[in-house]
């Protein structure tokens, strides 16, 4: 039923590999595959995923020759699964025992969503330590994107046929680091709806590497992707403003950043 898919490159902590993916061989829903890419590695990551790939059958392991990075290794891993949904995982991250079964469960009862999400947790290195929540609203509309993307990208299961119709994850250099803003602004232009499940059953990892993966150039990236998705969904002029707020970002104090969007959806679930 559902097909768990994972991109891996380079995993310097093996721990932290394996806690992600038990996280998902011990779902409380069991029909599933769970196909892992390891994108090109130049380490021993490939050994390790062959050694932990012995234990349970349901894991497909695949390899890119070269690196393809995110969208490229998600669409590998879309091109060999058989599910009729398609789970998104990623390699340092950890999701709670009934994430699946809450979410197909929603799927199959809510016809009108093509893809759920659910509330996410940041966690330095235990998911009882957290640092914060991201959670925005549980019917996320097109203008909800001009203040963040209202989903928790890797917490997300997809109705198959809606994703391939959409084409998948764009390989475009330009969309690196903001696939997922991309693709889900994509699908709602295209009509499709997605919606989050009011529980926290997703936990992302947010430690020192996060922080030094946020490069700049990925901020114009980021810029580039709201403004082409803002003019999709018809959120012009007022989304030339969004569309620039990743290139002042930095000018800006974190804290005040988050205040803003958290008032904004505040006051969303309050009307809604």
């Amino acid at each position: 039923m559902i097909s768990v898919i994972m991109g891996v490159y380079n995993i310097e902590n093996e721990k932290i590999l394996r806690t992600s993916i038990n996280s998902i061989l011990n779902q409380t829903y069991k029909d599933i595959e769970f196909i892992i890419c390891d994108d090109g590695s130049t380490d021993d990551t490939y050994y390790i995923l062959e050694q932990i790939c012995k234990s349970d059958s349901r894991i497909k392991l695949i390899k890119n020759s070269v690196n393809m990075r995110a969208s490229g290794a998600r669409n590998r891993c879309l091109k060999e699964a058989n599910g009729e949904f398609i789970a998104i995982m990623d390699a340092d991250d950890y999701s709670l025992p009934e994430r699946l079964k809450n979410q197909i469960e929603f799927l199959t009862q809510n016809d009108e969503f093509d893809f759920v999400g659910c509330k996410g947790k940041y966690f330095e290195d235990k998911i009882n330590n957290n640092t914060g929540e991201y959670w925005y609203c549980e019917y996320p509309e097109k203008k909800d994107f001009l203040v963040t993307l209202p989903f928790v990208h890797a917490s997300i299961i997809f109705k198959k046929d809606a994703l391939l119709k959409a084409g998948g994850y764009s390989m475009n250099k330009k969309v690196n680091r903001s696939e997922d803003y991309d693709l889900i602004m994509r699908m709602y232009a295209m009509g499709y709806k997605g919606a989050n499940i009011d529980k926290a059953l997703y936990y992302i990892r947010q430690d020192e590497k996060t922080f030094k993966r946020r490069k700049y150039r990925y901020r114009i990236n980021e810029a580039i992707v709201k403004y082409e998705g803002f003019k999709r969904l018809k959120l012009m002029p007022i989304g030339i403003i969004f569309a620039i707020k990743p290139l002042i970002v930095g000018i800006i104090p974190i804290g005040l950043l988050n205040l803003i969007k958290d008032k904004y959806y505040k006051m969303k679930r309050m009307k809604n």
